[in-house]
């Protein structure tokens, strides 16, 4: 196996789990519930990295009733690693290697703002799930819902009067832009919604570590930064937080929609 275009942003599994990873857990259920996933179904997770949905899918229906697929290959190992029975594959959200009508849901978790062709993804999406099944897709809310990411970049452009802006450049990170997305893709009955989560962290240099992991475009940035503008990133990044002495927490909200092929 070889990965393919769109997996070079997140790194490892190891640095995704401890940035990205203790947000995507705790979404997939909410993800799934929305989507419809329930027991009989047969469901493609895309752009599965290294299995958070695609262990949730799996409890609602059963190894044998779930496809995977990612387009990094030590993503794609550790997401079949961690879930024995689950047919994973590598490729793109673009090109996906099934079947017209394969699935009774697809499901895509924080993939849609990474791939090339939202719209060649979105198309995809319809295509292999059966007629009266369903499609479905969430990314973070760049526009404040996410605080980890907005509380980052926020820091960043101060901090960094030259580092871009996450909320800016990535896609489909406000409402309704996911729903119109699936409507020109030809799905029907298009409902949209939002997902929030609450994450937890040990003490500021919990969160910090997870910067440090050089995962995902703020992690990018991060480890890319001279030792004085990253310090002066992080006391930064410390003072937007709160400045916290002990255990807090951030929340994060998603915008997800779901549409019937």
């Amino acid at each position: 196996m070889s990965s393919v275009e769109g997996a070079r942003t997140f790194g490892v599994p190891a640095a995704y789990d401890s940035f990205m990873g203790r947000y995507s857990r705790p979404l997939a259920p909410a993800f799934a519930g929305a989507a419809g996933v329930a027991a009989g179904q047969r469901v493609l997770d895309v752009g599965c990295g290294p299995g958070a949905l695609t262990e949730e899918l799996l409890g609602r229906v059963g190894a044998s009733a779930v496809a995977a697929i990612d387009p990094s290959e030590p993503f794609v190992e550790e997401c079949a690693r961690r879930n024995p029975g689950v047919d994973v594959r590598v490729g793109a959200a673009e090109r996906l290697p099934f079947e017209d009508g394969s699935f009774d849901r697809a499901l895509a978790q924080l993939v849609l703002h990474f791939v090339s062709d939202p719209a060649a993804a979105a198309g995809e999406l319809r295509r292999v799930v059966r007629d009266g099944g369903s499609a479905a897709a969430c990314v973070w809310d760049f526009g404040g819902g996410m605080q980890m990411l907005r509380l980052f970049w926020e820091a960043a452009r101060t901090a960094v009067p030259s580092a871009p802006d996450e909320a800016s450049t990535l896609r489909f990170g406000r409402d309704g832009e996911i729903g119109s997305l699936f409507r020109e893709a030809g799905l029907r009955d298009v409902v949209t919604g939002a997902l929030t989560v609450e994450v937890g962290y040990e003490g500021f240099e919990d969160l910090w570590r997870g910067f440090l992991a050089g995962s995902g475009p703020a992690g990018s940035l991060c480890v890319s930064l001279e030792p004085e503008p990253q310090e002066a990133l992080r006391e930064e990044l410390r003072r937007r937080v709160g400045d916290p002495r002990g255990p807090f927490s951030l929340t994060a909200r998603a915008w997800y929609a779901v549409g019937r092929a």
